[in-house]
């Protein structure tokens, strides 16, 4: 790439990389040169998982077969986005992948919060929180939004927790909700995916 195609950025993790190119055209003569310097290496390229994306957004309208890719965790597509002047268009930007998110669930789950009704609340905080605090980080760093959904299960989980930890919320789940719901807003440092604004629903 930095002899041969010294104008075209790319990024590299792995085995995995990603090549910024202006046309279609450009992207498949690029795919071929790839395709002869891998093989000229003793090497293959995947051709299944090699893709030419178009980054469609609102300069970019057109349809192309791919229009969303997936790296370090983060899906790539178009999404809805707002300017300085409070106006909403399309652009093409990463959030959590489906992936990350499904690995993000089956992690927690697998924590059983709402067995542990030997512990208290800060104590399920200091032991989960740099976990989750690594996830927002990470993930949250670009459309931080799209954390919400994924850690709703968890809160859900903290709901069924009190109501096996305390006697006056067994069999109350609506009020174990609102008694959570209270803690978060009076208290959103208290859990890190509360610092992000994310807050129990009621049901």
């Amino acid at each position: 790439m930095v002899r041969q195609n010294p104008a075209i950025p790319f990024e590299r993790y792995a085995d995995d990389a990603i090549l910024h190119c202006r046309t279609r055209q450009e992207a498949e003569r690029l795919r071929e040169a790839i395709i002869v310097r891998l093989a000229a290496c003793g090497l293959e390229l995947n051709l299944q998982k090699t893709k030419i994306v178009y980054c469609k957004d609102d300069d970019r309208r057109g349809n192309h077969e791919h229009e969303k890719f997936t790296f370090l965790g983060y899906e790539f597509r178009p999404r809805r986005a707002r300017n300085y002047r409070d106006k909403y268009f399309v652009s093409f930007l990463p959030a959590i992948s489906d992936k990350a998110v499904k690995k993000i669930r089956q992690e927690v789950k697998g924590w059983k919060l709402h067995l542990r009704s030997d512990k208290t609340l800060d104590d399920l905080a200091r032991m989960f929180n740099p976990v989750i605090r690594g996830w927002v980080q990470y993930y949250g760093r670009y459309y931080r939004s799209m954390l919400h959904p994924v850690f709703r299960p968890l809160d859900r989980t903290l709901v069924r927790w009190a109501c096996r930890k305390y006697r006056k919320l067994r069999g109350h789940q609506r009020r174990a909700a609102h008694w959570l719901r209270r803690i978060s807003v009076r208290e959103p440092k208290r859990w890190a995916y509360w610092e992000i604004g994310v807050r129990v629903v009621v049901p």
